[in-house]
């Protein structure tokens, strides 16, 4: 599902505004209740409106962002055999997932590329690159399809969201907290907010986002082996495999532009913390051990569940 870096973008914008409208409106100096002592309910709540306000709106606007920024063109009428196929697949695999049928769309570009992304789970949009049709089987297109179909399945965007939201507010209440006692137990200034608030807010703000950025790509890498099983038990082991293994042998191709190469299905080249993809080899690995798949094997006569 969407996935990352717009997500985030919008995220991070969201929450910047939010911010500055409240310390303009002069909202933030309702945090001290009597100019002296910090409420802490008071900014506790503060730091909830503006750590899912971000998060919320991102995830509302994930969907026609993606299509706006990738230019995707939805599947309505199908023009060619590949699109029937693409909808009959996505049609199926989104039936035994358990989930309504999301939209399918294309996109114009060479990385073999796709992504998955939507509010909820029944209300989801699946597209695929030009790049990745011209690059790759029907087999192997069909367990990327798969991978996608998981992650709105799965409602990996609305957990996402949340725990996006989770750390936001810990980041803006731990920020305002440490600047608050900087002014009262260094400073010594006993009313209102001084210079050193704003500074060690900010600064603070800063340093613990990066963290919070770990947490967050760390659910991100987790929830991309979820999806490959999910994809496994959607189009066979084996399909996943080879797609994954396809990506291997096209890393040269152009990558995604900047914006969107987090929401993609495509791994990209730098694998660290702050990666929102594993390594494919890991992927591929964790897909060759068998024990892992048990867990998302279809059942008969039930939706699938990629847990």
């Amino acid at each position: 599902m969407l996935r990352l870096a717009l997500f985030f973008g919008t995220n991070l914008a969201v929450l910047v505004v939010l911010s500055l409208a409240f310390r303009v409106l002069g909202i933030e100096g309702l945090l001290a209740a009597n100019g002296v002592d910090l409420d802490l309910t008071a900014l506790l709540i503060f730091a909830a409106v503006i750590g899912f306000g971000g998060s919320l709106v991102s995830l509302v606007l994930s969907k026609p962002m993606a299509k706006a920024a990738m230019r995707v063109r939805v599947i309505e009428t199908p023009r060619s055999p590949t699109e029937r196929w693409l909808l009959q697949t996505v049609r199926e695999q989104a039936l035994r997932s358990g989930i309504a049928m999301p939209e399918v769309g294309i996109f114009d570009h060479p990385s073999p590329n796709a992504f998955a992304t939507g509010w909820r789970r029944d209300d989801a949009l699946i597209a695929v690159s030009t790049g990745l049709l011209a690059n790759m089987r029907r087999e192997e297109v069909e367990a990327v399809l798969g991978h996608e179909v998981a992650h709105a399945a799965n409602g990996d965007m609305v957990t996402l969201a949340l725990i996006q939201g989770v750390v936001n507010t810990f980041v803006v209440f731990l920020s305002r907290l440490a600047g608050f006692l900087v002014d009262r137990l260094l400073l010594r200034i006993e009313r209102g907010h001084g210079p050193g608030y704003w500074i060690v807010s900010l600064m603070t703000e800063m340093v613990l986002g990066v963290l919070a950025t770990a947490i967050v790509m760390w659910f991100s890498r987790w929830r991309e082996f979820r999806a490959d099983a999910g994809g496994a038990a959607l189009a066979g082991r084996h399909n996943m495999i080879a797609a994954l293994e396809r990506l291997q042998g096209l890393r040269h191709t152009p990558p995604m532009p900047d914006e969107m190469r987090a929401m993609a299905f495509d791994a990209g080249r730098v694998q660290a913390l702050f990666a929102s993809h594993p390594p494919l080899e890991a992927r591929i690995a964790a897909l060759r051990v068998p024990d892992r798949q048990a867990a998302a094997r279809p059942g008969r006569g039930r939706p699938l569940r990629f847990l």
